[in-house]
């Protein structure tokens, strides 16, 4: 064994070329080898299938980066573009009122509806001038194409207003040309249509007559246009009469808010009988 060691280390050289002539004969003939080729090929195809999903997955990885950036984008894009969209439109419904060749809106406060509710009996809406803006209760709310409604609530910034088109709505209203009197309300149901009452059979009213609001009204100013006659039926001793309103509750969007009524002298003397025989 001793003999066998000091040969092996007397002669590594050269059985280690043996040992490396015999690994390149080996490897020469394997590469002829179908085997050997089917293993390289397997190997290559592999590695080239591991390298596709990492450069998919990369991909991908960047695609959903570049994704989020483009929500953001468009999300920016979008905000920009609505609030762009809502002034211009604020501004031409502004411009509408204001150059309206029939109606004189000097003097008046200016607001936007940014609430509504709308039901079969009870309607309501918000309007973004409060009592900053000089708003009170009981300010007449309207429009060049007829009287929205009146206040009923104010706060810092907001006031709430009754529409026309509420059941507890009631205002004095007179028929443009036979000068007949009755109280417009609203009794439910199209938001079109109002009915006016008190008007007796003895009156000369007409069909297509313009209806506005009356002197006798105790909140709104006389003249502001109402509606127009679109059904008289004769009942015991008056007249059922259907209003066809002016105003499109539906498409509302700025409304004007009228300086307040004060006629203390008049609901003073309505109110107070004794008041009647001081007078000379």
């Amino acid at each position: 064994m001793r003999k066998l060691f000091t040969l092996f280390f007397k002669y590594n050289a050269l059985l280690l070329f043996l040992l490396y002539c015999s690994v390149s004969l080996l490897f020469i003939k394997l590469q002829n080898d179908n085997t050997f080729l089917k293993l390289r090929t397997s190997g290559v195809e592999f590695s080239a299938a591991i390298n596709e999903k990492l450069v998919n997955l990369t991909r991908l990885l960047n695609v959903h980066k570049e994704n989020e950036r483009l929500m953001r984008v468009n999300r920016d894009m979008l905000s920009k573009v609505i609030n762009i969209e809502t002034l211009v439109g604020d501004e031409r419904n502004r411009h509408k009122i204001l150059t309206d060749s029939t109606f004189n809106a000097s003097g008046f406060t200016m607001a936007r509806v940014v609430d509504r509710k709308f039901s079969e009996r009870e309607n309501m809406l918000v309007i973004n001038a409060g009592w900053k803006n000089g708003i009170k209760k009981d300010m007449t709310v309207l429009v060049p194409e007829g009287l929205v409604g009146r206040v009923t609530a104010v706060s810092e910034h907001y006031a709430k207003v009754m529409p026309l088109i509420h059941t507890d709505f009631k205002v004095s209203v007179v028929s443009d040309s036979s000068n007949s009197m009755g109280i417009l309300s609203w009794n439910g149901g199209s938001e079109s249509l109002a009915q006016v009452e008190h008007i007796p059979l003895s009156s000369h009213i007409k069909l297509h007559e313009r209806i506005v609001t009356s002197d006798f009204s105790t909140f709104s100013i006389r003249g502001i246009p109402v509606g127009r006659i679109v059904r008289i039926k004769p009942d015991k001793l008056f007249y059922s009469i259907d209003v066809r309103l002016g105003v499109d509750f539906s498409s509302l969007t700025q409304v004007l808010i009228a300086p307040l009524k004060i006629e203390p002298e008049k609901v003073a003397i309505m109110s107070d009988s004794t008041l009647i025989e001081q007078i000379p």
